[in-house]
């Protein structure tokens, strides 16, 4: 049995070096979320730490409590103003976007892979939506600048697509383990996780508000406590009641940060360091959760998918769903089909399978790994590089 000593020791040391990572992700022209991953796969039992770890639920534990927070915080720092006028195409994008490019994917992955038509739609669905912790990260380091309007929608989309992509891979999880699964309750499950995610979301981010315009707490310490307590009661709350978590909490952040109340400014703050520590903690936890040795025996085939994913999966449904869009020029375009980046939300969906028990849900994780890996490191390192070429720059 470990010690608790010892288990304190390696989470510090895992920490300090990922602080390190971030200092030095700038220098190396890669995402610093990227580093995070690489050093819990360095710390893992493949590598130089030697740390076991194999266990999905605790990792998908892990990676929704920390969405919760990136989500919520994600949410408190972005302006409603911001927002409105990419509302449509972020919402298209943020749905039908995702199940084209599930769609798409799929059917690339049962040839190129030989899946069966249903394992290759499960791999599609996972990576179809893009990762909002990733976004988040690399749109707020200070060497990536791209103009506000396509900042604010895919930010918008990325935090709003999670619905589609579990709905997706739910139900196809469901019609491999039950065969005859009928598709009309798996339609009556979306449309109840987005409209009660909506609609908790936003009662219950007014009802932060007014708690805290009302509430006069002792001691100053306590406020980011309660905003903590009420992140995880509104996400907890409208998953158990039938709606999408991570929507509902994005939504309240949203709320709150467009609302003005003492102590705004230092909650943000608050929640800005929270956002980072659980950021490290998610990817490190990923990141142990892998076996080098695995990605490398197909990482001829992942790079096929992966690229299908960046060059084509991707820029067919931006375009294809922005066609009659006057607000988004062709370059404009262009740079949204090649920010679809890839992160934590598609390694926690690759536990689903694991956790269910599928035929192949080993072979699907060290894809889904491969395509993130990938994706941050030529999407994600060369995001800079691509907005100054289209002249995006902000």
């Amino acid at each position: 049995m470990l010690h608790t000593e010892y288990i304190s020791l390696v989470a510090s040391i895992l920490f300090f070096l990922s602080i390190l990572a971030s200092k030095a992700s700038s220098k190396l022209g890669v995402p610093a979320l990227l580093l995070f991953l690489v050093i819990g796969m360095l710390a893992g039992s493949e590598g130089i730490g030697g740390i076991h770890f194999d266990n999905p639920h605790i990792a998908q534990f892990v990676g929704s409590i920390a969405l919760v927070f990136i989500l919520f915080s994600g949410g408190l720092d972005t302006q409603w103003q911001s927002i409105r006028h990419v509302l449509v195409n972020g919402l298209l994008l943020s749905t039908f976007g995702v199940i084209m490019s599930a769609l798409l994917l799929g059917w690339a992955a049962h040839y190129l892979l030989h899946f069966t038509w249903l394992e290759s739609l499960l791999l599609g669905s996972i990576v179809a939506s893009t990762d909002a912790a990733t976004v988040f990260a690399i749109f707020r380091a200070r060497s990536v600048k791209i103009t506000e309007k396509l900042k604010h929608l895919i930010e918008f989309e990325s935090a709003s697509n999670d619905p589609m992509a579990i709905i997706l891979t739910i139900g196809f999880i469901r019609f491999l383990t039950l065969p005859h699964t009928s598709l009309l309750p798996l339609l009556g499950m979306f449309f109840m996780q987005m409209i009660l995610g909506t609609v908790f979301g936003l009662a219950l981010g007014y009802s932060i508000f007014w708690m805290i315009q009302r509430i006069n707490l002792e001691y100053e310490g306590l406020y980011p406590v309660f905003t903590i307590a009420s992140a995880l009661f509104i996400y907890s709350m409208t998953a158990l009641l039938g709606g999408n978590g991570f929507l509902s909490v994005y939504l309240a952040g949203l709320v709150l940060g467009n609302q003005a109340f003492a102590r705004k400014k230092e909650l943000i703050s608050f929640h800005n360091g929270l956002t980072w520590l659980m950021q490290i903690g998610m990817f490190l936890t990923l990141g142990l959760l892998v076996f080098p040795s695995t990605l490398l025996q197909v990482a001829g085939v992942d790079i096929l998918v992966a690229a299908f994913l960046m060059f084509v999966a991707r820029p067919v449904s931006v375009f294809a769903l922005t066609s009659f869009s006057s607000q988004l020029q062709f370059k404009e375009k262009l740079l949204v089909s090649w920010v679809g980046l890839r992160g934590a939300v598609p390694i926690i969906l690759a536990t689903f399978p694991l956790v269910a028990g599928i035929a192949k849900a080993e072979v699907i994780f060290n894809l889904v790994f491969f395509i993130v890996l990938t994706s941050m490191f030529i999407q994600g390192g060369s995001l800079s590089l691509v907005a100054k070429y289209l002249k995006l720059e902000a």
